[in-house]
């Protein structure tokens, strides 16, 4: 893989250990990612380009959780309670190696609102920073893992065409939640159309 590394990102998506076995809300082998994210981002941090590290960080009682008992909205999905801040599953995967990350962009702490991208909030409008950030940096490509590739991964790399950034998706380091059946297919599906390029 030849990488333009002055200006390229590469962003790892929510590696927390709420999404990987063991955790609340569990993606099939989601720590299988960590290897090959591990294994990029040090040829990333040797070229001096910046790794990104998303992290969901809700508050207790957050609108996501199935647990308030609320009727979520049109295509509005509601989780097991995760990755609530200060917790063991809210923490990266002790496989993955953060050493070389320059930035957490932690996201989904409103209260009352969710987060899935790494670049804008759910209700589409509020941003996080990273684009302003990673344009700063004259970055104009990103590289995307993580979990999952039909919520998280897929809003990011999506928001990432909206935003002009060219994106690659790296195939080998995501994993999907297949919630309903069929998702993980229809976001690769999507993101390509969009073009997005799947390694």
């Amino acid at each position: 893989m030849d990488i333009n590394f002055q200006k390229s990102a590469l962003l790892e998506i929510d590696v927390q250990n709420d999404f990987c076995p063991g955790g609340s809300l569990a993606v099939a082998d989601g720590d299988k990612v960590a290897a090959p994210l591990n294994e990029i981002a040090r040829r990333f941090a040797a070229a001096g380009a910046p790794v990104i590290a998303t992290q969901d960080w809700h508050p207790a009682g957050h609108c996501s959780f199935a647990s308030t008992g609320r009727t979520p909205d049109e295509n509005e999905v509601l989780w097991p309670d995760h990755c609530v801040q200060g917790t063991a599953g809210a923490a990266f995967h002790p496989d993955l190696d953060t050493r070389p990350v320059t930035l957490i962009v932690r996201k989904g702490f409103r209260q009352s609102m969710d987060s899935y991208s790494a670049f804008f909030e759910n209700d589409r409008k509020t941003a996080t920073g990273l684009a302003a950030y990673l344009s700063g940096l004259g970055v104009d490509t990103v590289y995307l893992g993580g979990l999952a590739t039909d919520y998280c991964v897929f809003f990011s790399a999506m928001d990432a065409v909206k935003l002009k950034f060219t994106v690659y998706l790296l195939g080998a380091a995501v994993r999907g939640v297949n919630y309903p059946e069929g998702s993980v297919e229809k976001a690769l599906k999507a993101m390509e159309s969009s073009g997005v390029t799947v390694l």
